[in-house]
């Protein structure tokens, strides 16, 4: 964070976390955005107390460092847990034969969500075998209930994954 910039990381409580630990970034300062032009309602989702919601998920290091890892909106909920797509989609990159993964979460009667990941593949890769790479390194809840082979991900001009767009394929 740059001087004169606050900066605190919160868990969905709005308890503050400790180094190291994962949660929503906040700012405050006089360098904030005083809120959205003639949006009342998202300036006060988005700015409680003078502190902005970034809707990042972020961790700080003992050196204040910030390293961004997800964001809010992308976490899927699967049974009162949040799991992170980056998590499941850098498992399942290292898998040979994976070009691509994208992961997001689905609508599950038992769970609330349960994550889908969306793969770009070179070779005669499985279902089978990525699930069993990925109950290897991952807990079970985080595992990808459903896999679906496709010929692209869909990326913005940047290179980042659209999520969006892949919920959109979901028939």
């Amino acid at each position: 964070p740059v001087p004169g910039l606050a900066v605190k990381i919160i868990d969905d409580d709005g308890v503050e976390q400790p180094i190291g630990s994962p949660g929503e970034l906040l700012f405050k300062g006089p360098t904030i955005m005083k809120g959205y032009f003639g949006r009342p309602e998202a300036t006060a989702e988005t700015i409680v107390d003078g502190w902005l919601h970034s809707g990042d998920i972020a961790i700080m290091d003992e050196d204040g460092f910030l390293e961004i890892v997800d964001r809010k909106k992308d976490m899927i909920l699967v049974s009162g847990f949040n799991v992170s797509p980056n998590e499941i989609e850098d498992v399942i990159a290292k898998i040979p034969g994976v070009v691509e993964v994208g992961v997001v979460g689905i609508p599950d009667e038992k769970s609330s969500e349960t994550p889908m990941a969306f793969i770009v593949k070179n070779n005669d890769l499985t279902e089978e075998a990525v699930t069993a790479a990925c109950r290897e390194a991952l807990t079970n809840y985080k595992v990808p209930k459903h896999i679906k082979f496709i010929d692209d991900i869909p990326k913005s001009p940047v290179g980042k994954v659209l999520r969006r767009e892949l919920r959109d394929m979901v028939v």
